[in-house]
């Protein structure tokens, strides 16, 4: 094995760059993985790529390898191993916590507030280099009818919309709206699918996407925000959706979520940034909604939503338009962060091919 690897790091300008830093050796507790698939989030691009303007469990380090959407394949082992071995697919969960707060011993590290809390791609080494220093605690085995781009995806993306589809109780009895068809979106009309749900409608601002859900058949109407709520009571018999789970971050899509939800009914935000306005007593009150915010998922519902995958036979990567080596990841980057796409991906060593669809 050779000494170095290139990676890419995000100055917060709009650009990438590729610097050479020195392959790590696994120690106590932790494994080398060989990176197969490495995503791209929308919160890359929000936080880092265009402007360093996260802070705290946002805050990016700068000079660190990006990538939190990372997938592979163990190739060194540290001692102290307890379950994880040398040619296992792993997914790396992207939040490395302290390992003994509350919300790490449920499982969501990514709600761990201890000094000691790290994120991969932000505050310590990512997966957008051919190899990652991972913790074992941080590790979800991948099953073998998966990819490695199917995992990429579930480290963030698929966890996140499946912890809140789980938590508004999505089931064949529902009508799902979805504000905002990017790829988080997108990922929550294939599980709200795959859980039942008996009518999937969505919304955008962007035709590009609403053509990308239509030609998935993710959706069985899509439509631009213009006279959507109008269109969503006509699609429910004049009642609108049981479920709805804005995945935009923008004040009207969080608007068009609650009003477009029937008494009774339950919404999810899952979109970050941004702002919200509704009037509580029409809004939400009189009409005994309810809204959940969620934020990712734990190991414990990665581990969950890997076997359910394979039992519904669905895959991620269907969502990825794009896939790019390495050494194109300006490219890869400017791509996401135009919007003309649905999931960007880096790909290594020819396990998937290496294309622009």
């Amino acid at each position: 094995m050779a000494e170095t690897m290139m990676g890419a790091i995000l100055p917060g300008n709009s650009t990438v760059e590729l610097r050479e830093f020195p392959i790590p050796t696994p120690g106590h507790g932790q494994v080398l993985v060989k990176t197969m698939a490495s995503t791209i989030c929308g919160s890359d691009i929000r936080c880092i790529y265009r402007e360093h303007t996260g802070k705290g469990a946002e805050g990016y380090i700068p000079g660190t390898i990006a990538g939190h959407e990372p997938c592979g394949q163990i190739v060194a082992e540290g001692p102290g191993l307890k379950r994880f071995k040398k040619g296992d697919r792993v997914i790396v969960y992207h939040i490395s916590g302290c390992g003994v707060c509350h919300d790490c011993r449920m499982g969501y590290q990514i709600s761990c507030t201890s000094e000691h809390r790290a994120a991969y791609g932000w505050q310590r080494d990512g997966g957008m280099a051919p190899y990652i220093l991972a913790d074992e605690k941080d590790l979800v085995f991948l099953p073998e009818p998966l990819t490695y781009a199917d995992g990429a995806q579930v480290a963030c993306g698929f966890g996140t919309v499946y912890e809140a589809l789980e938590k508004i109780g999505c089931s064949g009895n529902d009508a799902v709206l979805v504000v905002g068809l990017g790829p988080v979106g997108l990922a929550a009309l294939m599980l709200a699918k795959a859980m039942g749900a008996n009518l999937l409608l969505g919304v955008d601002v962007n035709p590009e996407r609403i053509e990308l859900a239509k030609k998935l058949g993710l959706v069985d109407d899509a439509f631009a925000p213009d006279g959507a709520l109008e269109k969503v009571r006509a699609c429910t018999g004049g009642h609108g959706v049981e479920k709805a789970l804005d995945a935009s971050a923008s004040e009207p899509g969080r608007a068009l979520a609650i009003r477009a939800t029937r008494e009774w009914g339950k919404i999810a935000f899952v979109g970050e940034g941004g702002t919200a306005k509704f009037e509580p007593s029409p809004d939400i009150i009189h009409g005994q909604k309810t809204i959940y915010g969620s934020w990712v998922t734990s190991l414990w519902r990665m581990e969950d939503l890997v076997e359910r995958l394979v039992r519904w036979n669905i895959h991620p990567d269907r969502l990825i338009t794009h896939r790019f080596a390495l050494e194109d990841a300006g490219e890869a980057y400017a791509l996401m962060a135009s919007g003309h796409c649905g999931k960007v991906a880096v790909v290594f060593d020819g396990t998937e091919d290496k294309k622009h669809v």
